[in-house]
């Protein structure tokens, strides 16, 4: 049996370690923070750390400095974190497609969606339904038409990725015959749909693809947002079709930490993030990209709002069929 007086000394140790906890909490932060963008620099996430970096860190009274770790579909980076400390100073910079979609397509991914937690919302990106530009159609109705009695080859980044899971849902909802065309870049994607050999993709409304849209290189007839583009009016929401009122996706990005990060400190990560993200440079940058700055979201919206997605993608998952490989 384990003694009263070994009781009172680890109840008194446990009381110290949360007094520590509570004290560094309320100093945070007191140096430098890290956020991690689990790709190269250059990309598009990458471009949302540079654009916001001087408003966080006006807001937390502390420099930032980013991180570039690409590799494993991102979840590299995002282990690298979540084997720090988890005390605030070493943030993420994702998107779903690392923090969900990785750990349930790759064997090869260590973490699990829960193991992350959502400091705020800072953007969200629609994906457009692109096809092939000699296609007789310009609207969602008029492609289901054409396709109808046909095979229709969509594709993807590769099994499991987020495009890949849109088409499995598209397929399951229109009752098409759908031949998945899995790619290991996204520009070949591009090329080969300009070029007529595939015919649909999913595609993410942002940066070039606007303008390969507009210069007719293919098609974009749908978005996957409840709204319509601003910048590609004419594409209507997939979401008003009959039977596809669940056909709602886009690519957010966020600012993360690890889930055992103490309350107090996300809530200053919230607060600050939440505060860079209504300037007007921060704004006008991403909707020059083509992306939008989502209304701000408390600690208790976003956990549900999290937890909602990684729910949503393990059942798509499921539906698909899709095993980590």
């Amino acid at each position: 049996m384990i003694s009263r007086r070994k009781i009172s000394h680890l109840l008194a140790g446990l009381l110290g370690s949360l007094i520590v906890l509570s004290a560094s909490a309320q100093g945070f932060p007191s140096k430098m923070v890290t956020v991690m963008v689990p790709f190269p620099a250059g990309g598009p996430s990458d471009a949302v750390a540079r654009l916001v970096q001087v408003e966080y860190e006006k807001n937390l009274g502390q420099k930032m400095v980013v991180e570039n770790l690409g590799g494993v579909s991102g979840a590299l980076g995002v282990q690298k974190v979540l084997g720090a400390p988890a005390d605030g100073y070493y943030q993420l910079l994702s998107t779903p497609m690392e923090l969900v979609t990785a750990p349930l397509a790759l064997s090869a991914v260590k973490f699990k969606p829960e193991d992350v937690r959502m400091a705020s919302l800072m953007g969200r990106t629609s994906i457009g339904l692109a096809v092939r530009k000699d296609l007789p159609v310009n609207n969602l109705q008029e492609f289901l038409a054409w396709a109808k009695g046909r095979q229709v080859s969509y594709a993807s980044v590769g099994p499991g990725s987020l495009y890949h899971i849109m088409g499995e849902r598209f397929k399951t909802l229109t009752g098409l015959d759908m031949l998945h065309v899995p790619y290991k870049a996204a520009v070949q994607i591009y090329t080969d749909l300009g070029g007529n050999s595939i015919d649909m993709a999913f595609v993410p409304v942002a940066g070039p693809i606007i303008g390969m849209a507009k210069d007719n290189r293919f098609k974009i007839i749908g978005i996957s947002s409840t709204a319509p583009h601003p910048q590609l009016p004419d594409a209507a929401p997939i979401s008003a079709h009959k039977d596809m009122s669940d056909f709602v996706f886009d690519i957010w990005i966020g600012l993360q930490v690890a889930r055992n990060t103490p309350d107090a400190v996300v809530q200053k990560l919230n607060q600050a993030m939440n505060e860079a993200i209504k300037s007007e440079g921060f704004i006008k940058g991403m909707n020059s990209t083509g992306s939008q700055v989502p209304a701000n979201m408390s600690l208790a919206e976003l956990d549900r709002f999290y937890a909602q997605e990684v729910n949503r993608y393990r059942t798509l998952f499921k539906a698909a069929n899709v095993q980590p490989q």
